[in-house]
């Protein structure tokens, strides 16, 4: 399931990776693609926010939806608005990573200027779901770093979404059911997260981050550092 993230002055930067990372990644590796799903109410959204505010070195994936703007919602900030007939276009050009029907809308990862950022080391996030993240796998799985956020019971979880106030108790049942069926799949991601207090949550997914930046095989400027060493 995906979530616009309405994140500007949501979070104040606090600096916690993107220092970090530039101290101990001096040398060019190539970006990753990193995938945060979770059940709707889980934290998803709101880790994502607390990601894209604290870590200049990563951008949002702004996916393409077939569904009407929200209020607040920015074309091209928050989602690229397209109709039916473009999205079909879209996919039939083959223009899309990934794309899935959620609640009755398309949703899709436009591949646009995202692989030549990877080359360039750019790290994108994507807020999207099981079947999504199964699709970015097939297309460009050496990019790809995934997380799950799980909640800690599922009645911790209804009552995150009764919170909101901004569902029908209809609509919330049609939202737990979906919850069991995507948690279902959690054996499909690289790591899992249970969040029961956002914040320790949010340490967990900084670690995972900083950890998969300083992998050998993306540190694509070690080769000629190597070899200046040895030679």
């Amino acid at each position: 399931m995906r979530g616009a993230l309405d994140f500007p002055g949501a979070f104040a930067a606090t600096g916690h990776m993107g220092d970090q990372t530039k101290s101990l990644d001096k040398l060019h590796r190539r970006g990753l693609l990193f995938i945060l799903s979770s059940p709707s109410g889980a934290g998803k959204t709101t880790l994502s926010r607390m990601l894209l505010a604290s870590d200049p070195d990563i951008k949002l994936s702004v996916s393409a939806t077939t569904r009407a703007a929200r209020p607040g919602e920015v074309d091209g900030e928050h989602y690229h608005f397209v109709s039916d007939a473009e999205f079909d276009r879209m996919i039939e050009e083959d223009e899309f990573y990934e794309w899935a029907e959620v609640f009755g809308y398309r949703y899709g990862t436009p591949k646009g200027a995202i692989r030549a950022g990877l080359k360039e080391g750019q790290d994108y996030l994507f807020d999207i779901d099981w079947q999504g993240t199964q699709q970015l796998y097939q297309k460009d799985q050496q990019d790809v770093v995934s997380v799950f956020i799980l909640p800690p019971s599922l009645p911790e979880l209804r009552r995150r979404l009764e919170a909101r106030a901004q569902d029908s108790e209809e609509v919330i049942d049609n939202r737990m059911e979906r919850a069991r069926a995507e948690i279902s799949h959690w054996a499909e991601y690289d790591y899992v997260v249970i969040n029961d207090d956002v914040d320790e949550c949010f340490e967990r997914v900084c670690e995972v981050l900083d950890a998969e930046r300083m992998r050998r095989t993306r540190q694509t400027g070690l080769i000629p550092f190597v070899r200046e060493l040895m030679g």
